[in-house]
């Protein structure tokens, strides 16, 4: 048995994207950001952060992305992650954790835009900062795929969807018009029949609820 705790368009999407393209099906359990149910005993027994994902497999949890996607490759799915002595392994562990760099400044700004609801509370200054800080990371995405259809020259692997979800996810703090191999990138996930399913299994959207967000000049 596999079960994904989940909530709509979080962090958690990476996690059942890659089942999905493992040829797993897990149960999903959808959560909400806007009750209290994160913080409930239960949940932090599974996550003790009160975070997405946890993941329930193999008769323990896991709750940390970037240790939840190497422990489904070295378990399950090989062919997505690239073993120690490989000779793209240490491009494959940049790219990983370069995903939690990504979804750093996408906290950030998600806090800032949706989170802290009351102007008052909300930093400009912060928001353009933090939108220019994630630019970098975009361009840091671009030139890696440069010549190439995905991070690694060898093709697909976990890397793509771990960063693919946050660059997806820039989308929306960062104007994509200087970014055209990212921008193919992302457009030939469209394709993957995993992707597809993976967007009509994450709920209903409750965190962003526009297009795009604007960092504001004062």
């Amino acid at each position: 048995m596999i079960r994904l705790h989940h909530v709509p368009q979080a962090r958690s999407f990476r996690i059942l994207w890659l089942l999905l393209e493992m040829g797993e099906q897990p149960e999903v359990v959808i959560h909400s950001m806007l009750d209290r149910s994160l913080r409930s005993p239960d949940y932090l027994a599974l996550s003790p952060a009160g975070r997405v994902p946890a993941l329930e497999i193999d008769g323990r949890r896991l709750f940390e992305s970037g240790a939840i996607t190497e422990y489904l490759c070295e378990t399950r799915a090989p062919q997505l992650g690239r073993a120690p002595g490989e000779v793209e392994r240490a491009d494959w562990l940049e790219w990983l954790h370069f995903a939690e760099t990504i979804g750093q400044h996408l906290a950030n700004l998600t806090q800032q835009h949706i989170v802290l609801r009351e102007d008052h509370m909300r930093s400009p200054t912060v928001m353009r900062l933090e939108a220019k800080r994630l630019e970098k990371t975009v361009e840091v995405v671009e030139r890696g795929l440069e010549g190439r259809d995905f991070l690694l020259p060898s093709g697909f692997s976990a890397v793509d969807v771990q960063v693919g979800y946050g660059v997806m996810m820039a989308r929306r703090f960062v104007r994509f018009d200087a970014f055209p191999s990212a921008s193919r990138w992302l457009h030939h996930f469209e394709t993957r029949p995993a992707f597809r399913r993976a967007l009509e299994e994450d709920g209903e959207a409750e965190i962003y609820t526009r297009d795009f967000y604007e960092a504001p000049n004062a």
